[in-house]
Order: structure tokens, then C-alpha cells, then sequence
């Protein structure tokens, strides 16, 4: 499956965004979906999983603010992203497996290619 992650853009802190991730090849209603960011000079970490039968997980940084949603319709997976931090500045990934929904970015197979998200204060 390739993925495609847009979106991204600069915004005042406690404005929104939405990031979404595009799939083809492979139909995503089979496929558990995160979503994963990385700052500079930092580890990439978990945001927010959705897998195939429903179920969400949330970072606690983020949970309240951001909201991960699925069209399976339009073979996409959105990321909304509401009262943003300058901490969340980073770029985004999305990424998917088909056997686990997980916080851990080493078990995704499929990663889309980023998208940057900037957060002034």
C-alpha cells in the first residue's frame, strides 16, 4: 500500500488543522492506521491509532485535541488537529498494518512520506 500525507501547513497556536493520508493500491478498511510525528533532533512518537474495527488510541499529549478518523469511501485517514501547541510542531506521518494497531512505530509496515505541521506562539 503507498500512502500520502497532506495538510500540513503553518498556523497560530490554537488554530486547527487537518491532516490527511491518502492511500492506493491496497483498500485501508482492512488495515489498522497511526498516525506518528517526529520534531527535530527528536524520536519519532505515536499521536493516534485507528484500527480496522473501530477502536482509537491517543498520545496523552494530544488526547481532547486531536481526533483520528477513517473514510473507508475515499480509502483515507484523516488526523484533526484542534487548540495546537507550538510542542506539536513536527512533521506528521501516517503509516499502516494490516495485523496490528499499535503506539510502537517499528510495528506499521506501510509509511507515508510526511508532512510538516508548524506551530507559532
Amino acid at each position: 500500500v503507498q500512502l500520502q500525507a497532506s495538510g500540513g501547513g503553518l498556523v497560530q497556536a490554537g488554530g486547527s488543522l487537518r491532516l490527511s493520508c491518502a492511500a492506493s493500491g491496497r483498500t485501508l478498511s482492512s488495515y489498522n492506521m497511526g498516525w506518528f510525528r517526529q520534531a527535530p533532533g527528536q524520536e519519532r512518537e505515536f499521536v493516534a491509532a485507528n484500527g480496522w474495527s473501530g477502536s482509537t488510541y491517543y498520545a496523552d499529549s494530544v488526547k481532547g485535541r486531536f481526533t483520528i478518523s477513517r473514510d473507508n469511501a475515499k480509502n483515507a485517514v484523516y488526523l484533526q488537529m484542534d487548540s495546537l501547541k507550538p510542542e506539536d510542531t513536527a512533521v506528521y506521518y501516517c503509516a499502516a498494518d494490516p495485523s496490528v494497531v499499535s503506539i510502537k512505530a517499528n510495528e506499521y509496515d506501510w509509511w507515508g512520506q510526511g508532512t510538516q505541521v508548524t506551530v507559532s506562539s
